[in-house]
C-alpha cells in the first residue's frame, strides 16, 4: 500500500509519467422489445433482455495530466495485457525515460507476456521503460483505473448496452469528453494518513 501512496505523492513529470491501469468486463444487453418514454419524460425499459455476450474495458490514465485512454477488446488475457502496455510505452509515451505502471494482481499481468507478441530485443526494451507497481491484494482501490471505470460506467453505461459497437461509440465520447477538459484526479490519500486511518492494519511492534 504504502509503495503505491509514494507513488502517487511524486510530482508530475512528463519523462518519469505516473500511469493507472486496469480492466473490466462489460455485459452487453440487447432489448427484447423497445423502451418508450411517458409524458412526464420518464423513460421504461422492459425487463426482459437478451444477453449478447461480454467485452472488457481496458482503462489507461494518468491523474496528473487529465489524460485517458479507454480500449475496449474481447478478453482480458495476458496477451491483450501485454498489447496495451505495448501501446502505453510506445505509442502514448514514446519518448518518456520510465513509466510507472500502477495496477492490480490479476494472474494475465505479467511482463512475461510481452515474450509471446514481440521478439525479444523489443520485450526487453519495453520492460526495461517500465516500473509496475501493484496494488495490494484487497486494495485495488488503490488503483485511480479502477476508480475511473466505475465513474465511467455509472455515467456513460446507465442504459444498456447492446454490442460491442455501440460500446466504443460510448467510450469515445466519454474519453474525448473528459480529455478535453483534461479531468485531473485530487488524490489526497497519503502514507502519513494511512497510518493513522489504517492503523489497525499495520503490525504492532
Amino acid at each position: 500500500m504504502e509503495a503505491v501512496l509514494d507513488v502517487y505523492e511524486r510530482p508530475y513529470d512528463a519523462n518519469h509519467p505516473v500511469v493507472c491501469l486496469d480492466e473490466s468486463p462489460q455485459q452487453l444487453i440487447g432489448e427484447m422489445r423497445d423502451g418508450f418514454t411517458n409524458s412526464q419524460g420518464v423513460v421504461y425499459e422492459d425487463y426482459e433482455y437478451v444477453r449478447n455476450g461480454v467485452a472488457d474495458i481496458y482503462m489507461v490514465c494518468e491523474p496528473l495530466a487529465g489524460k485517458r485512454e479507454i480500449f475496449v477488446t474481447g478478453n482480458h488475457c495476458a496477451k491483450q495485457w501485454a498489447e496495451v502496455v505495448t501501446y502505453i510505452a510506445e505509442d502514448m509515451y514514446p519518448q518518456a525515460e520510465m513509466i510507472s505502471l500502477v495496477q492490480d494482481n490479476l494472474s494475465a499481468h505479467k511482463v512475461s507476456a510481452l515474450y509471446e507478441i514481440h521478439p525479444p530485443q523489443k520485450a526487453r526494451s519495453i520492460i526495461e521503460r517500465l516500473e509496475i507497481v501493484f496494488t495490494p491484494k484487497h486494495g485495488s482501490w488503490l488503483n485511480m483505473a479502477e476508480i475511473e471505470i466505475g465513474v465511467f460506467k455509472r455515467t456513460a453505461l446507465k442504459t444498456r448496452t447492446s454490442s460491442k459497437e455501440e460500446l466504443i461509440e460510448r467510450v469515445k465520447a466519454y474519453e474525448q469528453n473528459k480529455n478535453q477538459q483534461e479531468k485531473k484526479i485530487d488524490w489526497q490519500f497519503t502514507t502519513k494518513d494511512a497510518r493513522i486511518k489504517l492503523k489497525r492494519l499495520y503490525p504492532i511492534v
